[in-house]
């Protein structure tokens, strides 16, 4: 509801039939004038909508011109028959004004036109995101971003969620990706850092004796900037419970995740919980990526045993994926060529591929190489069809499954097969505790470091680190990453273990991560937690390919904001009440 006052009655967009004969004010933006000689229509633009303003006194127009800001007041009639617009809801009916007042002038020479500004340059739309964001389109995004945020807040609030505060001025923290530093006025050669996440406080709360935490948290990175990431700062709906399981909390967040998508997802079909488990391991074979779109049908099969010594020496002793695409033949010899075109695009050095022809037979430059054995296993475990082409893809085991996950994406992309109509979300779940650090040949944490390990202290003691899983899982919604979390490891001897495993000393845990190591000697109890990220949520809503769509105002990819003038020089004295010296 909007405010009656001085300067409206009514919102724009909720002028209706029913004020036929009734004088009204509205407020907005002139969106467009039109010349009938002598009878100048106006179209009125605010926040709920577009109504016609017809204006018979030339008089009342001075200084007005488009995007400006004015106030109208007239009686509401109905349309001639000719002239109803059905795009808009206030279309069948316009104000005659009497009377109108320019509220805030606007210059005659716009940057780019309001209603077309998606097409504009991007650093043009961000140096003046003011005028962008009147845009019907633009405008409706950061609406929905407000409604969905509400929206959570109610549904944690429900759920028996308490919504805390953590700190923006913290410790740097050397896990994770760069921190924005912060120098301290008073502690001479000290920064801050603002957080990456609000992980080690949420993990204090919860051996502070709060049972269930939420905030819809601001976290700070600084990473370069990628279609579904914001460089700087996003936002996240970060959650954890006290006394938790992994199931626990995949079912606050079937419940959550699943109501939003039910409400804002324009009628789409929504996974019904509870959502697919699939393994880390599954995932990688099965789709090539730990963050698979279940829309896409296609799925990736590892043949490599069956090239093992091979003639066929690109697939000999090589890690060999298939890829099988139903009723694939009648593809025109260009899309083969493309496919090829991809593939090498990507590093491979090319695609093969067998064509099972309507007549039963086989063709394709690897099939010569097949026994009819192994044509037989490979038809059984591709289910090679009639009039079907399998894909092959075949590198080091390093490789192979990434390019054959980009392969099975491009397919689907290109074949027109992934069901446009859907949420396809899915938990991936049992990821490895440890990989191989590329640069020093040493274990690393292959994610969160305070991630608890299946099987305890037991495992990490008797398991090689490779062969650890985590209690670590990440939630995927049509190919995107929504969040990643975990059941935390919350027994001081573990976590000792596990980063001793890493590399690190226990005076090194005990001083990177002091509040944690502390505190976990004062009783903490089992606890886990995810953040699903509410930026990438709002991306996937509206169907926008670009993060900067969902955000009010956003950097551009540099890191930068033009319309602020972000990051900028500081004075001397500035630099000085630091104690910071440029060089």
């Amino acid at each position: 509801m909007i405010c009656e006052n001085q300067y409206r009655t009514k919102a724009c967009g909720e002028v209706t039939e029913a004020d036929i004969g009734k004088e009204v004010r509205v407020a907005g933006w002139v969106e467009n004038i039109r010349d009938h000689g002598g009878v100048q229509f106006l179209d009125v633009r605010d926040q709920y909508g577009v109504v016609q303003v017809v204006v018979h006194n030339e008089a009342l127009l001075k200084d007005v011109n488009r995007e400006c800001a004015i106030t109208a007041c007239g009686p509401v009639v109905l349309r001639d028959a000719d002239t109803i617009n059905p795009k808009i809801a206030t279309g069948t009916v316009e104000i005659v004004s009497n009377e109108l007042e320019v509220l805030g002038k606007c210059r005659a020479v716009l940057p780019f036109d309001v209603v077309t500004s998606r097409e504009t340059k991007e650093d043009v739309r961000l140096k003046y995101r003011y005028l962008d964001l009147r845009n019907p389109k633009v405008h409706k995004n950061i609406v929905l971003r407000s409604e969905v945020i509400s929206f959570l807040r109610k549904e944690m609030e429900s759920l028996g969620f308490q919504e805390i505060q953590t700190p923006i001025l913290s410790a740097s923290s050397p896990e994770g990706a760069r921190d924005y530093l912060i120098p301290s006025r008073r502690h001479k050669g000290k920064f801050y850092a603002l957080p990456q996440a609000p992980q080690l406080f949420k993990q204090l709360l919860m051996v502070s004796g709060f049972d269930r935490y939420f905030q819809i948290a601001p976290c700070f990175r600084d990473e370069d900037a990628r279609a579904d990431r914001s460089p700087g700062e996003f936002y996240q709906l970060d959650f954890e419970m006290a006394f938790a399981t992994q199931e626990d909390v995949f079912a606050i967040a079937e419940t959550v995740l699943g109501a939003v998508f039910e409400k804002f997802g324009g009628g789409k079909t929504v996974t019904k919980a509870p959502f697919p488990r699939i393994t880390y391991k599954e995932s990688m074979l099965k789709y090539g990526t730990d963050k698979p779109d279940l829309r896409n049908p296609l799925e990736i099969v590892d043949l490599s045993d069956l090239f093992v010594g091979s003639s066929f020496k690109p697939f000999c002793n090589k890690c060999v994926r298939a890829i099988t695409v139903p009723d694939c033949v009648r593809q025109p010899r260009s899309f083969f060529e493309n496919m090829l075109k991809f593939a090498e695009s990507i590093g491979m050095k090319g695609l093969g591929y067998i064509e099972a022809l309507e007549d039963g037979t086989y063709k394709g430059p690897i099939d010569k190489y097949l026994s009819d054995e192994q044509r037989a296993e490979l038809i059984a475990r591709a289910k090679l069809e009639k009039n079907s082409v399998v894909f092959f893809i075949a590198d080091d085991p390093a490789f192979a499954p990434q390019l054959a996950g980009q392969i099975r994406e491009e397919l689907a992309v290109r074949l027109k097969l992934i069901d446009e109509s859907r949420f396809a979300l899915c938990f991936i779940v049992d990821f490895p505790m440890y990989e191989i650090d590329e640069e020093t040949g040493n274990y690393a944490f292959t994610h969160n470091p305070f991630s608890m390990p299946q099987g305890g202290l037991e495992a990490l003691e008797t398991k090689a680190p490779e062969d650890v899983l985590a209690y670590q899982y990440d939630i995927v919604c049509n190919g995107v990453e929504l969040s990643s979390g975990a059941v935390r490891n919350h027994d001081l001897a573990i976590m000792k273990k596990a980063f001793e495993i890493a590399g690190y000393t226990e005076e090194e845990l005990e001083s990177k991560f002091s509040a944690l190591y502390t505190a976990f000697q004062y009783g903490a109890p089992p606890h886990a937690g995810m953040a699903p990220g509410i930026d990438r949520m709002l991306m996937l809503l509206t169907g926008e390919e670009n993060i900067r769509e969902v955000i009010a105002f956003p950097m551009n990819s540099n890191a930068q904001d033009v319309m602020m003038g972000a990051p900028n020089e500081v004075s001397e004295q500035q630099l000085r009440e630091v104690h910071i010296k440029l060089r």
